[in-house]
């Protein structure tokens, strides 16, 4: 794994969008899992400096790594963050993009998105390859919305399952484990003091590091990136 570490969560932000900026300019049509949380949304914000960041984004597909089962106009909708944090500041075709439809039935929905996936791109040992997925890290260690009293779900031979978030009890889509490690490229984004402890174990395999879904990110293309800010990096 790459890990790079920056002072504050602002310069992961510019760093990793420099990153992603390059990155696509290396590459023809790109399919992209983006993550929810405060990092992504600094990321996006970063992103929607249109004169800053030359991205063609007529050539990137977007796709949500997990969603919160609530309309889109939710506040709590990772699809709205994104929207107001960066889909209505650039110039990227309705077509390209591919949310998840938080307000149907989650089961139905984790079946439509799981198509959705395989019909967009091609499939590698049954599960759909993304260019790119995105992630970021609860403090319990949790990624996309696999926490760890569900991290079986992990393993799930399908391609997007139904999660229950361990204190609300709101049901939330996510990406199995099997997607997330056929991606040809996974990029953490990481921040803040709060997620130390959980890092530190992680990297080092030290501690539970096992019972944190977080752990289980393994790419089998080896492209592991963490972008860390130096509170969440403090113990390594």
């Amino acid at each position: 794994m790459d890990l790079q570490i920056y002072n504050t969560k602002e310069e992961v932000a510019r760093n990793f969008a420099e990153y992603l900026e390059n990155w696509i300019k290396e590459n023809d049509e790109v399919h992209i899992a983006l993550s929810g949380g405060s990092t992504p949304k600094i990321v996006f914000d970063e992103l929607s400096n249109t004169e800053k960041y030359n991205i063609d984004w007529s050539e990137v597909h977007l796709y949500w790594g997990d969603e919160r089962c609530v309309p889109p106009t939710d506040e709590q909708s990772n699809y709205k963050m994104t929207q107001d944090h960066l889909l209505e500041h650039i110039d990227i075709p309705s077509k390209n993009i591919h949310r998840i439809f938080g307000e149907n039935d989650p089961k139905k929905e984790a079946l439509r998105y799981g198509d959705v996936l395989s019909e967009n791109m091609p499939p590698d040992n049954e599960a759909p390859v993304f260019d790119m997925v995105i992630l970021g890290m609860g403090e319990d260690g949790h990624t996309a919305s696999i926490f760890p009293h569900e991290i079986g779900l992990w393993n799930s031979k399908s391609i997007c399952e139904v999660a229950i978030h361990p204190d609300s009890g709101q049901k939330r889509i996510s990406i199995t484990g099997k997607v997330i490690n056929h991606s040809k490229t996974v990029v953490f984004l990481v921040t803040g003091f709060g997620k130390k402890e959980k890092v530190a174990e992680i990297i080092h395999k030290t501690g539970d590091y096992t019972k944190y879904p977080a752990s289980l990110v393994a790419p089998h293309s080896g492209n592991l990136t963490w972008f860390l800010d130096a509170d969440a990096a403090s113990l390594l």
